[in-house]
């Protein structure tokens, strides 16, 4: 067997192979900007620490180090190819260590010392950045805070890893780092870097976020264990839910959190998966996942309800169907608690009503139905009382209703039109316009005036109320064909009067049709429906649009259109003119220093910040006192989890919601 001479692979442990003295790394101009977020910063740590508490056998696979030999007049060792963001991140985590601990631990000092800086030069950095940011670099690790006025992301997660470590905890961390392995790729002179670069990253497809809850699970078991969840648990869940495992993940955990987790590939259900069940080991998962496979079973009933024994729900459910599966998270709670008896099937069918009624009047008055169903989640979790104000708050009036039904187009008409017409299967139908959408030069109305004798405004208008609820019906296809395009005459004596569907055989009493007579079957329809699709009998405020913050989007980075994402903000009946997230946090902070100093305080204590009692590092500050700040250096995501969360810990998030600009809607 030949032997590879120009790429040399050994997996090695990560803190040892950069403490060694004889390696420093240079990152080449090439090279992309360092552009790890917190979030990513937060996993590493979170890894980190869990691999602490494990036992010494344990490690944790960071992946594959590219590198290459650097010529021999260079002025480091390695060239670093592939592995910049993990291993620079790494060094801001030793580096926020290592000042934590420089005046208490000599020892463990000098330790993590021997990780970030040459042996032949302390003054020296054991991974130089290209020079574009090598001092912005430096300046964090080394702590010259005086250096350079210019802030970087370097600074940002370094103030992250900071606010995270307290003394006490740098040992434990320091035993996590050392538990780190990865594969060191190095190449020879004669290899071709950029073909291996290509073949590590472009190749093979990434893990789906269900993908990795499964490896999560699994991976800490023994193999008759692995087997035994597998063929228990694991396998039942994928046989109810098929091709959409990945949306039953997502909607249980909204569900379970009563928070909105975004479908964008950022892995924000894997995420939210291991937060919701850090610890998977064999006694916990055996309750937790008989759970899992519960919801499962839900699941599938909610993609196929024929599956449901009792007609009436089956056929609630195949309703829901109609808006999608953005509400299955609320039903999967109330359809689990019918199951074990909890609730009666009234209430079931009930909030399935509700959903419904709240989902085609939003659509009927132009709001958006995203981000809704978590806060109804969180309300059922306080009571039925707080669900059905929850419901009634955002489900439009019927004010609003009957004004828009006059002259809007009709969504889900063939939904709609099946419940008014008492069709329980209109699927076989048609959606019959009485005037058509383009009527020819021969209709007529009456049989006295054709389309070609009506005036331009009398044409405008019949066409404006074509696809209104006035003017639809339902209709069996072979009767529509023979009248397609007809007059209405023709249509009501041929078709309508032979209809089986008995609203549209009332039809064949209504002598001529126009204007006049869609309208005032409109005011009619308009009633059944308002009673059909009922709002819940409170008085409570239709709230416009509004966003609870709970279910505010948190985005990653600094997208175009920040600066300009909110309207205003409702905080406790004041009106804010707060227009980005940065503004935001600054303000509700300084509000709940003010106003809710307890809370903020024991908020910041758990979660390592973001107010301080020195500025203890370089970045943006804002002073709330003499002796207390706010670090400002933040990233828009951590900067919405810290409002959210501080707003959580004083008890008023219920009342703080964002009012969405029209920007927003595109970023």
């Amino acid at each position: 067997m030949s032997t590879a001479t120009n790429v040399e692979a050994t997996a090695v442990n990560t803190i040892e192979w950069l403490a060694a003295g004889s390696t420093t790394i240079v990152v080449p101009v090439y090279q992309r900007q360092y552009r790890w977020d917190i979030g990513g910063c937060e996993q590493l740590l979170t890894d980190i620490r869990a691999v602490a508490r494990e036992d010494e056998a344990h490690r944790h696979f960071i992946g594959s180090i590219l590198s290459a030999e650097s010529p021999a007049d260079a002025a480091a060792d390695l060239v670093l190819i592939d592995g910049q963001q993990r291993i620079t991140t790494l060094m801001l985590l030793v580096a926020a260590l290592h000042h934590s601990i420089k005046d208490t631990d000599p020892a463990l000092a000098a330790e993590l010392e021997r990780v970030l800086v040459r042996q032949d030069d302390p003054s020296r950095t054991k991974l130089r950045p290209h020079d574009a940011w090598a001092e912005l670099y430096e300046s964090v690790v080394l702590e010259r805070r005086g250096d350079t006025d210019r802030e970087s992301r370097f600074d940002d997660n370094y103030a992250f890893f900071r606010s995270q470590v307290h003394v006490e905890d740098v040992p434990q961390i320091w035993r996590g780092l050392q538990k780190l392995e990865h594969v060191s790729i190095t190449l020879g002179a004669a290899a071709n870097a950029q073909q291996i670069f290509e073949s590590l990253n472009s190749t093979g497809e990434p893990l789906r976020d269900h993908e990795l809850i499964h490896n999560y699970i699994l991976m800490g078991l023994t193999h008759a264990e692995q087997l035994d969840v597998e063929a228990r648990f694991w396998l039942p869940i994928e046989q109810h839910t098929g091709q959409a495992i990945g949306a039953f993940w997502r909607h249980y955990l909204v569900m379970t959190t009563g928070r909105e987790l975004a479908a964008n590939g950022e892995h924000g259900v894997y995420s939210a998966f291991r937060q919701s069940f850090p610890r998977v080991d064999v006694e916990h998962l055996q309750a937790d996942a008989a759970i899992w496979r519960h919801y499962a079973e839900i699941y599938g009933i909610l993609l196929d309800p024929s599956q449901e024994s009792d007609a009436e729900i089956a056929r609630q459910l195949r309703y829901v169907n109609t808006f999608g599966r953005a509400g299955y998270p609320l039903v999967m709670k109330v359809y689990s608690d019918y199951a074990r008896g909890i609730v009666g099937r009234d209430e079931l069918i009930r909030v399935l009503e509700w959903i419904q009624a709240l989902y085609l009047r939003r659509t009927l008055v132009n709001l958006p139905n995203e981000r809704l169903i978590a806060r109804l989640c969180r309300a059922r979790s306080e009571g039925h009382e707080s669900l059905v104000r929850a419901f009634a708050r955002i489900t439009p009036s019927d004010e609003r209703v009957s004004a828009v039904l006059k002259y809007s187009e009709l969504p889900y008409a063939e939904y709609v039109l099946g419940r008014l017409e008492g069709v329980d299967d209109p699927s076989d139908l048609d959606v019959e316009h009485i005037v058509p959408a383009a009527p020819g030069d021969t209709w007529s109305g009456d049989d006295l005036r054709r389309w070609s004798e009506f005036t331009d405004d009398e044409q405008n208008s019949h066409r404006a109320l074509a696809p209104t609820l006035g003017n639809l019906t339902l209709l069996e296809p072979s009767l529509a064909q023979r009248v397609f395009g007809a007059p209405y005459p023709v249509k009501r004596a041929e078709a309508y009067a032979r209809s089986s569907v008995p609203a549209t055989r009332e039809l064949e009493e209504v002598t001529s049709w126009g204007t006049a007579a869609i309208t005032q079957r409109t005011v009619r329809l308009t009633a059944d429906l308002l009673r059909i699709w009922a709002r819940p009998a409170l008085p409570e405020i239709d709230d416009d649009g509004l966003t609870p913050i709970l279910d505010a989007v948190r985005r990653r980075g600094w997208p175009a259109g920040w600066d300009r994402e909110f309207e205003y903000i409702e905080y406790r009946g004041e009106r804010w003119e707060v227009f980005d997230v940065r503004h935001l946090f600054n303000r509700v902070f300084r509000r709940a220093w003010t106003d809710t100093r307890e809370a903020a305080v024991s908020y910041c204590a758990n979660h390592g910040g973001p107010i301080y009692g020195e500025m203890a590092w370089k970045g943006q500050w804002d002073e709330l006192d003499e002796s207390h700040f706010l670090y400002m250096g933040w990233d828009s995501n951590y900067m919405m989890n810290a409002v959210q969360g501080v707003l959580e810990e004083s008890g008023i998030a219920t009342e703080v919601f964002v009012k969405y600009s029209y920007i927003a809607g595109v970023m």
